[in-house]
């Protein structure tokens, strides 16, 4: 039985295929195809929309050099073979239309009505997103495009056919851009069409983008399936009349389709698996169709009593069936001449829903819509892919809404018999999360079946799993690693920027006590109240917090408060030996190489005739030292407050333009810092390039006076200037 052309690759029954990329189908035949799953439609809205659609696109050409109205009408024909209402058919007649013509919503809505312009409004915006763009951005649209989904699916439906029928005619684009859709296609479209319950689409816009991005693997799989034909003759035809054999023999009638798997799932199964295509078993496979629940289960006994089951390959998605409404049963035996097979068992109903995927909802037959009672609304189904988002990082976005397009499913039980849903490849981690965020902080280790497993391992399919928890128990950081979900992941990351928070807190608490202590004060929280609010923060815990995270200094917030009492405290620090750790008697200096200034790590070394010399910790200098350790001393800056004698070099580019340098000198006045020296590197009409040496106390003033210099609007650029030519 040779597999016949439809959207799973199986033989099924199908209304008219459409025809090739080249025709345009006729206004009566869409109409026709339309019919032949609702004879109620409303043919003469569909004729009005083709019209109006061929007369904004008059004139307009595809890269192909056909009419660009053919477009817009395949996409229509997709969409009937999914037996979609009328408004989805009008809109892809008329997607184009808002972004690439004349035409207005306004107009749209007036003649055909607010949810047809609605619906192609909704597939203008998701036109527009650019979802391959830099990470930040992409993030942005992904949080658009499920702001679209959310609002009526069918906008992602026209979206995905318009996508499928742009990749089916891609080859009439420039290489590059070929590369840039089939790669979109491939990260975005494609599994969301998988997440969306539309496996055949899934696989069809696979293949399209994996013939883009690597024709030689594809060929090669092709050519090998043609010599394996050749060699063992019609497998799937022989395999088919087996299985359908073992049926009437139990007296079961059911339908039975088999295929040969698409060549990017080949592929993709000899890259994970690091297998050859000679080595690869599973390589067809079959679908029974029957008509009741209890057939399925009877069937999958008649299958196992005649082919032996391959361990570990079978799930039951009839008892646990997906979150887009899938439901199927899965084993994989091995077959004739020990092939393995695998072999879908689904009735009707499921079958319905397993093609259109969340799309049946809106599905016809015979003119009226279909009470599939397996189909899923959908907005349970956005409400289940979307519940886990966070509002967060980008990239942790990006992260979650990818995880949930990709992820299989695999069903867990708690020690009481519920249901636990993850994706493949979850750990105990994600299962403790998904019950509560409680018990997943609380998370100790856990039991599979009975035994005690580390908290990576990794869950399957039936197994149950009790979560052992511990009180005072904390979140790990290497658990992010461990965790797949993204619920779990964000919890994760949340718990743990709020412990730091209260470590820096606790800290900032500490540095307060002491800075306060130091000028003969008590801290209090109306002190630290106070100083927030002069300082611009939001309240005292949040002034701890950057304290503890050396965002803001002690001696800061003690000047806001106290200025006359910090301005004492600090003049205990003698300007001719600021440093602590030099010997008796020795003379001390600052290296003039990288003008170290308080408040920076140093370390001194010893020179003859100099005494000791104060490098910073990461002078190129000090590298010529590395084997000489016996000049090294061990010094730092001491506590208090520095005079504004320590010359810094700064090196600075600047407007050339009248004023300007005088008001650089004032900027630096301003910040009491005095200007020893200024040379000009460079001259040029339009700027000047010049190192200017300042005296400062410290870092912080060294951090103030090249802040103000930044914000100056005629100052291009401005760095620090250390010269290792310059040694002592």
């Amino acid at each position: 039985m040779t597999p016949a052309p439809g959207p799973a690759g199986l033989a099924e029954a199908k209304p008219a295929r459409t025809p090739g990329p080249a025709a345009m189908i006729a206004v009566e035949d869409l109409v026709t195809l339309v019919r032949t799953y609702n004879p109620n439609s409303d043919a003469d809205l569909i004729r009005r929309a083709y019209a109006y659609g061929r007369r904004m696109h008059e004139g307009q050409i595809r890269h192909s050099g056909e009419p660009y109205f053919t477009h817009p009408v395949a996409v229509a024909a997709i969409l009937t073979e999914m037996r979609l209402d009328d408004a989805t058919i009008v809109t892809a007649l008329l997607h184009d239309c808002i972004e690439d013509t004349k035409s207005t919503w306004t107009e749209i809505a007036a003649e055909f009505g607010p949810e047809i312009a609605e619906l192609v409004d909704g597939v203008t915006k998701l036109t527009n997103l650019q979802l391959s763009s830099s990470e930040a951005k992409q993030a942005e649209n992904f949080r658009k495009l499920l702001i679209a989904m959310s609002r009526d699916l069918r906008v992602i439906l026209v979206k995905l056919s318009d996508r499928l029928h742009n990749m089916r005619t891609i080859k009439s684009l420039r290489p590059d851009k070929q590369i840039r859709k089939a790669r979109e296609t491939m990260d975005i479209y494609a599994p969301l069409a998988g997440r969306m319950g539309m496996q055949w689409m899934r696989e069809e816009l696979e293949d399209l983008a994996f013939r883009v991005l690597n024709p030689e693997a594809r060929n090669s799989i092709i050519r090998r399936f043609l010599t394996l034909q050749r060699e063992a003759g019609d497998v799937v035809q022989r395999i088919s009349t087996d299985i359908k054999l073992e049926l009437e023999r139990e007296g079961i009638g059911a339908e039975v389709h088999g295929r040969a798997k698409k060549p990017y799932s080949v592929w993709r199964k000899m890259q994970q698996k690091e297998l050859s295509f000679s080595r690869l078993s599973d390589i067809y496979g079959f679908r029974v169709i029957c008509g009741t629940e209890g057939e399925c289960y009877r069937i999958l006994g008649a299958i196992h009593q005649r082919w032996r089951a391959v361990p570990g390959r079978f799930k039951d998605y009839i008892s646990q069936p997906k979150s887009n409404g899938y439901r199927s049963i899965h084993t994989t035996v091995s077959g004739r001449d020990g092939k393995r097979v695998e072999v879908q068992i689904r009735t009707r109903e499921m079958h319905e829903v397993a093609e259109a995927g969340v799309a049946a909802h809106w599905a016809y037959r015979d003119g009226a819509r279909v009470e599939n009672r397996f189909a899923v609304d959908p907005a349970r189904w956005i409400a289940t892919l979307t519940e886990r988002f966070e509002e967060g990082d980008h990239d942790e976005f990006l992260e979650h809404v990818k995880l949930e397009m990709y992820s299989d499913q695999v069903f867990c039980f708690t020690p009481k018999g519920e249901v636990v849903q993850l994706p493949k490849g979850a750990t105990p981690i994600d299962f403790a999360y998904a019950i509560h965020t409680r018990i997943g902080h609380a998370c100790v280790s856990a039991r599979v079946d009975g035994l005690r497993v580390p908290l990576w391992t990794r869950l399957k399919n039936g197994q149950s799993v009790e979560i052992i928890t511990a009180e005072g128990q904390r979140p790990q950081a290497s658990w992010i690693d461990i965790a797949v979900t993204g619920r779990a992941k964000a919890a994760i990351r949340r718990s743990l920027r709020e412990e730091d928070r209260d470590r820096f807190v606790k800290l900032g608490q500490e540095l307060a006590r002491v800075a306060f202590e130091h000028v003969g004060r008590k801290v209090t929280d109306k002190a630290l109240t106070t100083a927030a609010r002069q300082l611009g923060v939001k309240d005292r815990v949040e002034l701890l917090a950057r304290l503890g995270s050396a965002e803001l200094t002690a001696r800061r917030v003690v000047e806001v408060l106290y200025p006359e009492l910090a301005a004492r405290a600090g003049d205990e620090v003698d300007a001719a030996r600021p440093v602590a750790g030099l010997p008796d008697g020795a003379a001390f200096s600052r290296a003039p190489c990288c003008q170290p200034v308080p408040g920076e790590r140093i370390v001194g070394i010893t020179y003859r005739g100099r005494g000791i010399v104060a490098h910073a910790i990461d002078c190129d200098v000090l590298a010529e030292f590395e084997e000489q350790p016996d000049r090294w001393v061990d010094l730092r800056w001491h506590e208090g407050r520095h005079p504004a004698a320590h010359a810094v070099r700064l090196e600075m580019t600047i407007a050339n333009d009248a004023g300007v340098l005088g008001r650089i000198c004032t900027l630096i006045g301003d910040q009491k810092a005095n200007i020893s020296d200024l040379v000009f590197k460079d001259r040029k009409p339009d700027y000047y390039r010049l190192i200017v040496e300042v005296e400062l106390r410290d870092v912080e003033h060294l951090h103030t006076v090249m802040t103000a210099l930044e914000a100056e609007s005629d100052v291009a650029q401005i760095a620090r200037h250390r010269d290792p030519a310059r040694k002592p």
